[in-house]
């Protein structure tokens, strides 16, 4: 038998509020990737405002492009624009009428449909990973470490960043890591860890295992929420995305902070963990951004459980 996904109640979004929702998330999306479009025509990188376009596969021109979410119908320029895009259709005369718009006006809304026929899949895991990691008790002891187990013993021509300066230098940087335990949990921060590095971690990380091992107190299952976010477009608004951006960028800054690169020429003063004081204000930041993150979580984790039940049957 036929089955169809459940279809979300539709309803019109006037044009003018429309309009300035998208005009309010162009600017708000410009002010971040502007700057990153104009340094890489430059050939120029930065080590702290690059990362959320270069390590996550959403690019500046995806971002910049609003989606209403689920639900939700656009009329006339911007509907006809949609048409064009993924997972948007046209609505059909019945529900042109229930919604007072005449037979053969241009509306769009998403396409729940032929959404869950691309995306069941990552429905489902962006829910396992939602809802385990906020089970899950926070863990605060990690200071940032992984960033200095991905330099442990490594030349310093063969660092990531080799354009920069490690504060402490490599003895420096290599005795941090000797003296502190190191206890990631998050497999996309443990595999860049250097082979020698890869032992002295308490735990061990995979792909397999992340969906028991990501905790909230984890920067990068927090910034992670980004790439959650996005992987649901358009089924989700876009300023919940940006919302998701805005609090990763805030945290790769703070995580770059702590890590062993010399970054105070780049506006980023140092949080140095390897002393109590730094140890506390990275806790005290860690803290913080689990707790938006939480709240952030619970948002995506209830917009998905429509779309996750319809995908689960």
């Amino acid at each position: 038998m036929y089955w169809a996904p459940p279809v979300e109640p539709l309803r019109l979004l006037a044009a003018d509020s429309a309009q300035a929702r998208e005009d309010a998330h162009l600017q708000r999306v410009n002010r971040y990737a502007d700057p990153y479009l104009a340094r890489r025509s430059a050939g120029h990188k930065h080590p702290v405002e690059d990362f959320l376009f270069t390590y996550y596969t959403q690019k500046p021109g995806q971002l910049k492009r609003w989606h209403p979410g689920a639900g939700a119908v656009l009329t006339g320029a911007q509907a006809a624009a949609r048409l064009g895009w993924k997972h948007y259709r046209a609505l059909d005369d019945g529900e042109l009428a229930s919604l007072g718009l005449a037979p053969g006006s241009t509306a769009a809304t998403f396409d729940r449909t032929a959404f869950l026929a691309d995306r069941r899949e990552a429905v489902a895991f962006a829910g396992i990973i939602l809802r385990g990691t906020a089970a899950r008790p926070a863990q605060f002891g990690c200071f940032g470490l992984h960033e200095w187990a991905m330099v442990y013993r490594q030349d310093k021509f063969d660092l990531r960043h080799e354009y920069l300066q490690l504060r402490l230098g490599a003895a420096g940087t290599d005795k941090v890591v000797e003296d502190n335990r190191i206890r990631c949990t998050h497999f996309d921060a443990f595999r860049f860890y250097t082979p020698d590095a890869i032992p002295l971690n308490e735990h061990v990380p995979s792909r397999e295992s992340q969906r028991h091992m990501e905790q909230p107190g984890c920067l990068h299952a927090n910034m992670d929420l980004y790439k959650w976010a996005y992987k649901l477009l358009p089924a989700l608004p876009s300023e919940l995305v940006m919302d998701c951006f805005e609090l990763s960028w805030r945290i790769r800054a703070m995580d770059m902070q702590a890590s062993p690169y010399d970054l105070a020429e780049w506006g980023y003063p140092a949080i140095p963990i390897e002393t109590p004081h730094g140890k506390a204000a990275y806790v005290e930041h860690q803290r913080s951004f689990a707790a938006e993150a939480g709240v952030l979580r619970e948002k995506l984790a209830a917009e998905l459980e429509g779309i996750a039940e319809a995908a689960r049957q």
